[in-house]
């Protein structure tokens, strides 16, 4: 199965090589997405064109992939669902939810000439970041690609509720999956209080698991891809009659 990864905020396509090398040897085709404006350089870039790429990669899939958001981009992830729920095998959500109708896509932090840099690593102290030693930290910073500002102030548009259709998987680092069905539960996550089938897998790590445990987060994705292919054989034999 084709699996799309996304990266949050200030990451680039390469926070994935070890997750899509892993991946790959567990059988299923790995695709870290390029995010306009993260990486690239272009500065101009919209929350729009991040979403046009998603859709493109959607489009360009084998199949029906599965979508794979981490932290700010599972609002992205989501909106592959929304704009393309028929294509959307499931939606894999690290370490995030995602943002609501009309809301501001990812406007959490200073924005300094037209971008919203990394803001250190105060904003993340405890858990978020408790598996990542000096050097590790060092290396975030020094890669980590300022957000345009039209990408982090961006608003999101949901328009077609066969999005809460689509399957999710909440992927959980920081955070247990009892703390999210409660969120989930209480209402605080309004999208996937909507969603229909709501799954949970752990994995013991911060907000980064594909720094700090990528064999491991591989081998979680791959599990839930292949359980998908075997649900859409049981469907296309019970088709077949």
């Amino acid at each position: 199965m084709d699996i799309l990864l996304i990266g949050g905020l200030w990451l680039d396509g390469t926070v994935w090589d070890r997750v899509a090398a892993e991946l790959e040897g567990l059988g299923h085709r790995a695709v870290p997405i390029a995010l306009p404006g993260q990486g690239d350089g272009a500065v101009s870039a919209t929350l729009d064109d991040q979403v046009e790429t998603v859709l493109a990669a959607v489009d360009a899939a084998s199949g029906r992939p599965m979508v794979v958001g981490h932290s700010a981009a599972c609002t992205l992830a989501w909106l592959a669902a929304d704009r393309r729920p028929e294509r959307v095998a499931e939606v894999a959500l690290i370490g995030g939810a995602p943002t609501g109708d009309g809301q501001p896509y990812a406007d959490f932090f200073e924005v300094r000439d037209g971008v919203m840099p990394f803001p250190g690593w105060d904003p993340f102290d405890g858990p978020d970041a408790a598996d990542l030693d000096e050097e590790a930290r060092k290396e975030f910073e020094a890669a980590a690609v300022p957000v345009p500002e039209g990408v982090a102030r961006g608003v999101v548009r949901l328009t077609d509720e066969r999005r809460f259709a689509v399957p999710v998987v909440l992927v959980c680092p920081e955070f247990t999956p009892a703390q999210a069905r409660e969120w989930i539960d209480g209402g605080e996550v309004s999208e996937l209080t909507r969603a229909e089938r709501v799954g949970f897998v752990d994995i013991d790590s911060g907000h980064w698991p594909m720094l700090t445990r990528p064999a491991e987060l591989a081998r979680l994705l791959a599990a839930e891809a292949t359980e998908l292919e075997k649900a859409a054989e049981r469907e296309e034999a019970v088709e077949a009659g």
